[in-house]
């Protein structure tokens, strides 16, 4: 899989832009704040409906413009898919697919696919638990895109949820018989939104455990390579649930297909752990037990990565989630017997993920630079972008494009 036309309208800096890329390594080389980083941002969004850089739409819009276009045509094989996706301020995203009709924006999900290094990656290893919720969650919408209506639905019930609960608090606190009907009223419905909050968290949740078992040896191996065996890296999923935080959690099926045992079980397990916590929901006003309060625990040698790890240890760690990911999006999911269940077989098995690869090797010592280098060198494609040509590895030469604000031209 590669990206072979990149066209932009009123995209951040760019009132227009248009790219023939090829495959193997394309680098985009200019000062910072040209413009290099938003060309491979578009490209990371066709494949996500997401940015790295930014949490919201409204600043993908260039100033001044009412809505940004991105189009991209993207080879798999011998075929050829041309996706185009209007974001428009304030309005629902639309998206065309080889030009046919009108479809939701996440209709497009699957048929590109990146894996992208940034320096907000550290963030990964040192940040807070949201950033890597987020890594998971991704990573499963690239492998299976119907996980997106999942964790879109499941965001939606949460805020309803979440409101019920601030307004039953505040009836409580209150008092009068008026206030007494008000708060019954109001725990009834809660019991509605429990059941939906159980039924979808239960599914996320098992996505994130298969997930984070199929990752596990990836990381491993990807760590050693990358920094030279420096210690042991491990990760680990820490669930909100009671019962999977003892030192002895009840064994759960595998399952098998869609895996409905498992999900059956973490229902259960779900509504129980959010029966327990009603008192301190109710007292705080916040839902406390579900997929959104879980995390990724990363360790080196045994120790928490977070506070432990040098800053070159915490880059490695970081490029090696990276990495598996990668290897976990290129692996054959039909034939091995390692892939992940969840793997959406729709996608098919050949076709490796675009590596992007932004402002990454200036972060990087000597070592770490060469050694990833020589590990993404082999991907179908790779995009690069780089302040500077010494900053581009030897290695991966290839296709050069030099950015200035607002234009960009092929060397």
């Amino acid at each position: 899989m590669y990206v072979s036309h990149l066209s932009l309208l009123d995209f951040r800096s760019y009132a227009s832009a248009d790219l023939e890329l090829e495959p193997g390594v394309n680098a985009f080389v200019g000062r910072n704040g040209r413009g290099k980083t938003n060309l491979v941002e578009a490209i990371g969004y066709v494949a996500t409906l997401g940015s790295h850089r930014v949490a919201t739409d409204a600043p993908l819009i260039r100033s001044g413009a009412e809505r940004a276009v991105v189009r991209t045509r993207i080879v798999r094989g011998d075929r050829a898919s041309t996706i185009e996706l209007e974001i428009t301020q304030g309005k629902a995203n639309r998206a065309r697919i080889n030009r046919g009709q009108q479809v939701r924006a996440r209709d497009v999900l699957g048929i590109l696919r990146t894996v992208l290094f940034a320096p907000e990656d550290l963030a990964l290893v040192k940040g807070d638990p949201d950033g890597r919720r987020r890594f998971m969650d991704q990573l499963l919408v690239l492998m299976m895109p119907r996980v997106s209506a999942v964790l879109s639905d499941y965001e939606r019930v949460l805020r309803q949820r979440s409101a019920l609960l601030k307004s039953a608090r505040a009836s409580r606190r209150s008092g009068g018989s008026a206030r007494s009907e008000s708060a019954a009223a109001e725990l009834a419905t809660l019991d509605v939104w429990d059941a939906r909050l159980a039924e979808l968290g239960a599914e996320i949740l098992s996505l994130r455990l298969q997930l984070v078992a199929a990752l596990r040896p990836a990381v491993a191996a990807a760590y050693e390579q990358v920094s030279d065996a420096d210690g042991d890296a491990e990760i680990a999923y820490r669930a909100s649930l009671p019962a999977l935080e003892t030192g002895h959690p009840p064994e759960l099926s595998t399952g098998s297909g869609d895996n409905s045992t498992q999900v059956g079980q973490l229902r259960d397990l779900l509504l129980e752990a959010l029966t327990e916590a009603r008192p301190q929901e109710l007292e705080r006003g916040v839902s406390l037990v579900g997929p959104h309060r879980d995390d990724l625990v990363l360790t080196l040698g045994g120790l928490p990565a977070k506070g432990y790890a040098s800053h070159g240890e915490s880059w490695s760690f970081a490029l090696a989630l990276r990495l598996a990911s990668f290897r976990l999006l290129g692996g054959d999911p039909q034939n091995s017997a390692d892939s992940p269940a969840f793997w959406d077989p729709d996608l098919g098995t050949d076709a490796d993920p675009v590596l992007i690869l932004d402002d990454v090797f200036a972060e990087l010592d000597v070592r770490r630079r060469e050694r990833l280098a020589d590990l993404v060198l082999p991907a179908r494609q790779v995009l690069v972008t780089a302040a500077v040509p010494e900053d581009v590895p030897v290695v991966l030469d290839g296709v050069r494009f030099h950015v200035e604000p607002g234009t960009v031209t092929r060397d």
